[in-house]
């Protein structure tokens, strides 16, 4: 009973994790949304703004299936942006704190998603092959 819930907790918290994160992401898109523009410009606008979103989405259906390639590529997307959006993020504010602390909110939910999946790819290969269904 123990494992079955402990197995539980590892199937739900990185897909439950992921989707909080992908819908923090999304709020960045609600920038789209201001004066100077028709709605149709910036519905167009907020779309564009989705799509890191919309690869996200597909990258978790990936994951809920097959947990380990999802892992795998979560913790890949994860490694590698993170220097990627602190430079960005550094170039803004100068900061080294607040470009971690971007950091820590963008990139380091979609790593610790990935290690979560491979946790759990690898408890149910263990508990498939010790014979518990």
């Amino acid at each position: 009973m123990i494992m079955k819930k402990s197995s539980n907790i590892f199937f739900w918290l990185p897909r439950v994790l992921c989707i909080a994160a992908i819908l923090f992401i999304s709020m960045f898109s609600l920038d789209a949304f201001g004066p100077g523009m028709s709605i149709w410009q910036q519905i167009g606008a907020f779309l564009i703004h989705l799509i890191p979103s919309f690869i996200l989405l597909a990258l978790l259906a990936v994951a809920w299936k097959w947990e380990y390639w999802g892992g795998i590529l979560f913790l890949i997307l994860g490694i590698v942006f993170t220097p990627f959006i602190f430079q960005h993020n550094y170039r803004m504010n100068h900061s080294v704190w607040t470009s971690l602390s971007i950091i820590l909110l963008i990139t380091f939910p979609f790593i610790l998603v990935g290690i979560l999946f491979l946790i759990d790819d690898y408890k149910r290969k263990k508990m498939h092959n010790s014979g518990h269904h």
